[in-house]
């Protein structure tokens, strides 16, 4: 539950991500208080928790309500308890082999870019975000540039919020058509050929020539359409 629901933002002694590194929380934070939380984060930074408000102005993001169970967040500070030594460790489930999706960028940038729709019928990246090298005019500015996603979280990190998708804004579009694995992979092969890209440059330039060439297709169309407006004015005015 940990690896589905929260590894998006958090690791466990990786440093801190989106969210707080959560190596030691259980020592850190009253148990109770942890559970909460999980369960609630919404309505305990409502209330003014000055913990949370402190987290909220470290991180500037709010937890998002993933609608978990008290029985599950509970389960969840056991586990962080576990890797902590502050309670036994529940017995190793045996390994199960899974072989990943091999992920190709330039689908990834399909994909990213809307050439390619997405199976479960979700936005497109550039709807709300940005990448070095696709789209000739840049992507939406609703969320963060994702250049550099990978250099910033890992692979492991990119995959876990690939698979999750949990952050406020996504939730409503992504939680019932989330990515396939075969996408994830796909959009982590991008993200992760982008790592080394620095930021995508402004196209202000693009923006201003494709303006002035609108706008003299525009007064060339006018022209076209209304030349011989005023002819039966002009006619008599010659003559005369």
């Amino acid at each position: 539950m940990f690896q589905e629901k929260c590894a998006g933002c958090h690791t466990i002694g990786g440093g801190d991500r989106v969210g707080p590194d959560m190596e030691g929380v259980t020592a850190l934070r009253d148990r109770d208080w942890l559970v909460r939380f999980i369960v609630e984060p919404d309505r305990v930074i409502a209330e003014g928790d000055p913990i949370a408000a402190a987290l909220l102005e470290q991180f500037g993001m709010p937890m998002p309500n993933l609608g978990l169970t008290e029985a599950q967040a509970d389960a969840i500070v056991v586990y962080l308890e576990a890797q902590a030594g502050d309670a036994p460790a529940p017995p190793p489930e045996p390994p199960v082999s899974v072989t990943a999706p091999t992920g190709d960028p330039d689908i990834g940038r399909d994909l990213f870019s809307g050439a390619s729709r997405l199976a479960n019928g979700g936005a497109a990246c550039i709807a709300c975000h940005d990448i070095a090298g696709v789209g000739a005019l840049g992507g939406g500015a609703l969320g963060p540039d994702l250049t550099q996603t990978h250099a910033k979280f890992g692979a492991d990190g990119t995959a876990a919020m690939l698979a999750n998708l949990s952050f406020p804004t996504m939730i409503p579009i992504f939680g019932t058509r989330p990515l396939t694995p075969e996408e994830q992979a796909h959009l982590a092969a991008l993200f992760q050929q982008t790592a080394e890209v620095g930021p995508p440059a402004q196209p202000v330039g693009q923006l201003a020539l494709a303006a002035a060439a609108g706008a003299a297709l525009l007064f060339g169309v006018m022209h076209l359409l209304w030349r011989r407006r005023l002819t039966a004015v002009r006619r008599p005015l010659v003559k005369g």
